[in-house]
């Protein structure tokens, strides 16, 4: 009669042996799932975080551009200008720079 005991209770041990074998197996399969989409969401967010920093620096590009094209444009009228007072003072004073010129030249 012991014997039986003893070995129903070998073999319920042997049973919940089994199952804790069973449920490391599952816990571990469990663990690689979790690994694989955490690394799956790590990828994603990656992904919306490059386009979202992409986006931002076209807008700071595009922004800076235009800032740039509007100086250069300011610019460039301050230029013509001030190119178009010299031109008008060469042309009011021409007359006058060549008699001076002609005068020093024939004194000499």
């Amino acid at each position: 009669m012991a014997e039986s005991k003893v070995t129903v209770i070998i073999q319920s041990l042997n049973g919940l042996e089994d199952d804790l074998d069973s449920l490391n197996s599952k816990v571990a399969d469990m663990k690689k799932q979790l690994s694989v989409k955490a690394l799956n969401e790590i990828d994603k967010l990656l992904d919306k975080t490059r386009e979202m920093a992409t986006k931002e620096a076209e807008v700071t590009i595009n922004a800076s551009k235009a800032k740039a094209t509007a100086e250069s444009a300011k610019i460039t009228k301050e230029g013509q200008l001030k190119l178009s007072e010299i031109q008008s003072n060469i042309d009011a004073h021409f007359d006058e720079a060549v008699k001076h010129v002609m005068s020093t030249v024939l004194k000499a």
